[in-house]
């Protein structure tokens, strides 16, 4: 097997060309990251919501305001513990994080991951355009938007420069149809080759990169990508690497509780359905008793609402439910009472295996 190229995105080179995929909450966190960083490629913390259950937040505390306030700040001192854990795991490996644009404190976490050591910041859940003025003091950090559409990526490039003066370090570019988590596309947008078409959409990319951008910025292949013969095709098409999520769940050293892993093991293709996320997009999980009861209730946050997104229909309309708290359960293994994000593939592997192993599979070579 021909051994996979480097891949540099910014100041930063991984000996493969593979970013583990941002899954949150705790599901892709400081271990999970520092492992995939530890076997050449570029590891990733999500973080999302990090601080809801962390030591800093206390969900009973009575005020409103004082709650919330409490919750934003325990989300940045537990991606400080988080980013710092990563890299006493993987000293020299390359260590990113994924932030949601839709979460209010974005760019919080932006800021504080680039002041604790962050090599890369991966944007999604809507468009960055002012990513930049969040890592001005920084400028080793590689700025990495996810975008579905060459549209989008224009758009990014076109604010970038105007107001910035710079370009993105990379580009993720999320296949609708397949991806896990949330979906950078509307569910009519399903069918429309300018967002459902990876292979279309990455050509494209590639094209708009060497055409319009001198071929400075690489291109990162998501969604659907299982196996080495989805990393051949994507890289044959001009992709400089591919992110890789759903696999990296049923690790050994993913973050989530055990029973979160096994029911990715029991789960089969048929069960990986779309649902309607309160971020306002439509994201791609697998089937379970808490997704059947949303389908005819709305199920609110226990202790309130701590108004952690800039749009949220269960609380400007009462409609959906916590997206906070479902994720939350979820990785704590309560399987049937969260939200259980995944890729398109779920269902095609029956147990758990190491990061170095999957790696190794992935690249038909032992990192030296």
């Amino acid at each position: 097997m021909k051994r996979l190229p480097s891949l540099q995105i910014g100041q930063h080179t991984a000996p493969c060309p593979i970013i583990q995929g941002g899954m949150g909450i705790r599901i892709s966190g400081a271990n999970l990251a520092a492992a995939v960083a530890n076997a050449g490629g570029m590891g990733i913390i999500s973080a999302v919501g990090l601080g809801f259950s962390s030591p800093y937040f206390d969900s009973t505390t009575p005020n409103k305001a004082e709650r919330r306030n409490q919750f934003f700040e325990a989300n940045r001192l537990a991606l400080i513990d988080a980013l710092k854990q990563a890299r006493a795991l993987s000293p020299s490996g390359i260590i990113g994080i994924n932030s949601m644009v839709a979460a209010r404190d974005h760019a919080t976490l932006v800021r504080t991951a680039a002041e604790y050591g962050a090599n890369l910041i991966i944007c999604g859940a809507g468009l960055p355009l002012d990513l930049p003025a969040h890592t001005a003091d920084y400028p080793k950090v590689a700025l990495v938007p996810i975008v579905s559409s060459v549209r989008a990526a224009r758009l990014i490039c076109r604010k970038w420069e105007r107001q910035f003066g710079r370009r993105p370090d990379g580009f993720v570019v999320e296949d609708p149809r397949t991806a896990g988590g949330h979906l950078g596309a509307k569910a009519e947008e399903f069918q429309d080759p300018a967002y459902n078409d990876l292979e279309q959409v990455v050509a494209g990319l590639v094209r708009y990169v060497q055409d319009d951008l001198d071929g400075s910025i690489p291109v990162i292949a998501a969604g659907g990508i299982w196996e080495r013969a989805d990393i051949d095709r994507m890289l044959a098409l001009g992709a400089s690497g591919v992110q890789i999520g759903t696999r990296f769940i049923t690790t050994h050293e993913c973050d989530a509780d055990l029973r979160y892993k096994e029911f990715h093991l029991q789960s089969q293709p048929e069960d990986v359905v779309l649902v309607q996320s309160p971020v306002g997009m439509p994201g791609r999980a697998l089937r379970n008793s808490f997704l059947e009861r949303t389908a005819t209730q709305a199920i609110g946050p226990t202790g309130g609402c701590l108004n952690c997104l800039q749009v949220c229909k269960f609380r400007d309309r009462q409609e959906t439910f916590c997206i906070l708290q479902a994720l939350d359960r979820a990785a704590h293994g309560d399987i049937e009472n969260g939200l259980v994000f995944s890729g398109s593939n779920a269902g095609r592997i029956r147990h758990l295996v190491h990061v170095v192993d999957l790696m190794t599979e992935l690249t038909g070579a032992e990192l030296n």
